[in-house]
């Protein structure tokens, strides 16, 4: 008998989440998630009398093209995909893994090369449909989170099920707040951080591109980013396991980055020029998200984090930074965690995890 919130899931991800509506055209992409999901997101596009198309992954067939791929395979790869997406209008990605770590022995140039060709196809995904990407609650995830199967099946639910729509009004004054705001500094454990966001859009995001969601992001002045940020989150980059990540700043550029794999992590920062610059910049507040669990589309949105990105900037919020790097390391400023403080042109707005602004105040977990 199929869990009844598979067809929730399915509802809220085409009515609310890519508000798809009669005509569209909609892709379902598919990471070893169980036929039935699958057949929920069919059926409920066609309830709105949509269109579904969908594409089915596997994370060891997508190991194995990877350890031996060249140029001119994934050339021809990002060639069809690309095609394909232009004739979307929605576009809604679920993605499973049974092993995190499926693609840690695939070789790094091999994993750079990928994602640059592959770049233009997601460029046009986020800029061009109407998008929304999750996980699914494989146990490996459970392991990662040190859950049993059910406990996390069922916080997964919850938390991909939650009533956005209550986050909206203290998302919106964040987003005018930031949008008002030059200088940003950054104080904590390990980090004394400082740069403008000055003229960069922030764009606040309540379940209608990632599930889970909780955040608002914009993305630095290029240039402008001086000092020392200590990541207190694990963090996972292609198939890599990083902890205790420490990156130093000047005019912008990252001149230092250390971490439990420090070869690792210089070798990925210097993919090309733009990976020694930061992309955005983002304020998670998601209340029933509380620890980390190396699955960065939950951690980003950890109540009480935020997140600092190397590499590739967002269009929507763009500083003009290009790369094929785009990766998101959290840090969570919660008393648990250490604590920590954000601050907006001399003004105090979040301590310790919550905000002591008054029109924020909604958002605290």
């Amino acid at each position: 008998m199929q869990d009844p919130r598979y067809a929730q899931l399915a509802r809220q991800l085409v009515r609310y989440s890519t508000s798809t509506k009669k005509g569209d055209n909609v892709l379902i992409d598919l990471y070893d998630v169980p036929e039935e999901m699958g057949i929920a997101l069919i059926r409920e596009v066609r309830a709105v009398k949509a269109t579904p198309f969908i594409n089915l992954n596997q994370a060891k067939i997508s190991r194995e093209l990877g350890i031996s791929a060249d140029e001119e395979q994934y050339k021809t790869i990002a060639k069809h995909a690309l095609a394909q997406m232009k004739s979307m209008d929605a576009y809604i990605a679920i993605r499973g893994s049974h092993n995190v770590n499926e693609l840690s022995d695939v070789p790094a140039k091999n994993m750079q090369m990928i994602a640059s060709k592959m770049r233009p196809v997601l460029n046009h995904r986020v800029n061009k449909t109407r998008w929304c990407v999750l996980r699914w609650p494989h146990p490996a995830m459970a392991q990662s989170a040190n859950m049993s199967t059910e406990a996390f099946e069922d916080f997964y639910f919850k938390v991909c099920l939650l009533d956005y729509n209550a986050l909206k009004k203290g998302m919106s004054a964040l987003e005018k707040l930031m949008n008002k705001t030059d200088q940003v500094h950054l104080k904590g454990k390990g980090t004394d951080l400082k740069f403008s966001i000055k003229d960069i859009p922030a764009i606040a995001c309540g379940g209608t591109h990632n599930i889970p969601d909780g955040e608002c992001f914009t993305a630095p002045v290029k240039d402008s980013v001086e000092g020392v940020i200590t990541y207190n989150a694990p963090s996972i980059y292609q198939g890599i396991a990083f902890d205790n990540v420490c990156l130093e700043f000047e005019k912008g550029k990252i001149v230092k980055a250390t971490a439990n794999n420090t070869k690792a992590i210089n070798k990925i920062l210097d993919t090309d020029a733009g990976a020694r610059y930061v992309g955005e910049f983002a304020i998670g507040f998601n209340p029933e998200i509380k620890h980390p669990m190396r699955d960065i589309l939950f951690d980003e949105k950890i109540a009480g984090s935020f997140h600092f990105t190397p590499g590739q900037a967002y269009e929507v919020a763009d500083n003009g930074n290009r790369s094929a790097v785009h990766w998101d390391l959290v840090n969570i400023q919660r008393p648990d965690y250490g604590g920590g403080e954000i601050w907006f042109d001399g003004k105090l707005i979040r301590k310790n995890g919550k905000f002591v602004v008054k029109s924020l105040e909604s958002l605290n977990y």
